[in-house]
């Protein structure tokens, strides 16, 4: 099950109708069109626009798996007491005194260049449950660093 935000599910929903409304017809169209120029046996341009066919129906089957398992979070619901999924946390690094903020969302959600982190990285799983004044050191790809969490808010 993944929890997400509406805003996520939402975004979910609109890509898989893209799919399935325009680009689906496209690929179909493509595959017509390259089956028209004759043999098959050596038609790269028809090998190709069924493999483009394979890897839409790949990313909608996945797109209709990740939707069947969503679990929308209700935000109202959500504490600002400690860091959990949707929380916005605002934190220092302590080496380097550099502030950043990130919100946790689900792995379909995330998204560096809009401070969207998955819950399933390693500075998401360090902050998890802890409070407002907590240090925590985070086991990071380039060793450990050490967070204090100066902010937490919700949505």
């Amino acid at each position: 099950m993944a929890y997400m935000s509406q805003e996520g599910y939402d975004n979910l929903l609109a890509e898989l109708k893209r799919l399935e409304s325009v680009e689906r017809p496209k690929a179909s169209a493509a595959i017509a069109e390259a089956r028209e120029k004759g043999d098959l046996s050596e038609n790269s341009e028809y090998d190709a626009a069924r493999e483009a066919q394979a890897h839409l129906e790949d990313r909608i089957n996945q797109l209709k798996l990740t939707i069947s398992e969503a679990k929308v979070v209700d935000t109202s619901r959500l504490s600002a007491d400690s860091v959990q999924i949707l929380s916005k946390v605002e934190m220092t690094n302590l080496a380097t005194k550099a502030k950043m903020t990130y919100t946790i969302v689900s792995e379909s959600e995330a998204n560096l260049r809009e401070g969207k982190i998955s819950i399933q990285t390693p500075i998401a799983q360090g902050l998890l449950n802890h409070k407002v004044g907590d240090e925590v050191e985070v086991q990071i790809p380039r060793g450990i660093i050490k967070l204090r969490i100066d902010n937490i808010t919700v949505g």
